[in-house]
């Protein structure tokens, strides 16, 4: 038995100083690339300089034709759905546990957002996607919760059948892939996000991946104007009338925010790899932790591990309740212990429920949504601790503190209920 609980008078198990995570990892180099930046342009109309460096290395990445940056992951998915042509009545299919910018710009097209059941692990579960497609069905958004890739080859076969777009939100999951092929590449395009914690990180900022040079110039009119578009989209489409104004907005990403991505972007791979062992090491660990289950990952698969998540079981626990759980291990001093918030089952959310009060006259199909209508991505969102994935072989020691103040909780839960 380990020695008493922190929350209880003990001592905490974890005795590492503060902040024990932080991303992105920013160094002398960054600071330079990011400073020479202010020198060089503060703001870039076109692509060129700092735009079209961090662009042509996402198109190398990932292999794709195209890459557009955009101002937020969200203004990506919103550009990402315009190019598709997602229009008022159209239903898309989406995972029903997610951050709510994965469907939330398809209030804006006055579109549906179909919500599907997920497995246990968040992503969108194959088995159920047929039963919920209708002739006013387009398109099926897949994401890869966590960084955990979705069973994208599944989803892909449902859409080639049922002659759907298939769609990805990759915000979580930069350099993950299945089979050697990297997430973000299985459709006909794909939205990421570069906020601050993310796996590539330009502190705000997005992106749109496509090999379809159609849908490549409908991005560029939704999320750009002007100069941009004027350059790229070939006269003799019929986009290029539009090329002055665009669809009238202005998403483009700030240059110091490309400044910052491009010298995380060199550095991508090797992050992952560390974060790959520590993954390794905690999840080897924390199997063997009464009341946490480690979610399996699949043959083949490879995550981003931008968050590492345990499945609670209070009823290894004599049914502590998860909360009580929590509180005695941020006591432990493992402060980086959390239980998802706004990444949530989007049905509990107001604007799931009645957009009709922010999006008047929204398609009266809007589907109802009732407690406990997707049973296992309630229950896994409710159930679900999660770790952030350190990448440093000296945050091993670290990471074993975290370890061992799960292991004191577990092994002293009565003293809790």
């Amino acid at each position: 038995m380990t020695s008493t609980l922190a929350l209880l008078g003990g001592v905490p198990a974890v005795t590492a100083s503060g902040p024990h995570f932080e991303w992105p990892p920013i160094d002398g180099t960054t600071r330079s690339k990011v400073a020479a930046q202010l020198d060089a342009a503060v703001s870039i109309p076109g692509r060129a300089g700092i735009v079209a460096e961090l662009e042509d290395g996402l198109q190398t990445y990932f292999g794709v034709r195209h890459a557009v940056t955009t101002s937020s992951g969200t203004a990506a998915l919103h550009a990402l759905y315009s190019a598709v042509r997602i229009k008022p009545g159209d239903e898309v299919i989406v995972p029903a546990w997610t951050f709510h910018a994965t469907a939330s710009p398809l209030f804006h097209f006055r579109a549906v957002p179909v919500l599907c059941e997920t497995g246990p692990d968040g992503n969108i579960d194959p088995n159920r996607v047929e039963e919920l497609i209708t002739p006013r069905t387009r398109a099926l958004m897949v994401t890869h919760l966590w960084g955990r890739p979705a069973d994208v080859a599944a989803l892909a076969e449902i859409a080639q059948v049922h002659g759907l777009e298939l769609l990805e939100d990759g915000s979580h999951a930069h350099g993950a892939s299945v089979q050697g092929q990297k997430v973000g590449t299985f459709g006909i395009a794909s939205a990421f996000s570069l906020n601050g914690p993310k796996p590539l990180s330009g502190g705000e900022g997005g992106f749109v991946l496509t090999d379809d040079d159609d849908t490549y110039y409908r991005v560029l009119t939704f999320a750009h104007c002007n100069k941009r578009c004027r350059s790229e989209i070939p006269q003799g489409h019929p986009l290029a009338r539009y090329a002055v104004t665009g669809s009238g907005l202005k998403l483009r990403i700030h240059p110091l925010a490309a400044a910052l991505a491009v010298d995380q972007l060199g550095r991508l791979d090797g992050y992952l790899a560390g974060r790959a062992e520590i993954a390794r090491r905690l999840t080897e660990r924390f199997s063997r932790v009464p009341g946490l289950e480690v979610v399996p990952v699949n043959d083949g698969v490879v995550p981003s591990w931008y968050g590492l998540t345990l499945t609670y079981r209070p009823d290894e626990l004599g049914g502590l309740p998860i909360e009580r759980f929590q509180q005695a291990l941020l006591a432990e001093g493992a402060v980086e212990f959390d239980r998802p918030g706004s990444t949530r089952p989007l049905h509990e959310l107001p604007l799931y429920q009645n957009p009709d009060l922010l999006f008047p006259g929204h398609p009266h199909h809007h589907r109802q949504y009732s407690p406990g209508a997707f049973p296992v991505a309630e229950h896994a969102y409710r159930h679900t601790i999660k770790l952030p994935v350190w990448h440093r072989e000296q945050d091993l020691a670290l990471a074993e503190q975290y370890v061992r103040a799960a292991v004191k909780v577990s092994d002293h839960h009565e003293e809790l209920l």
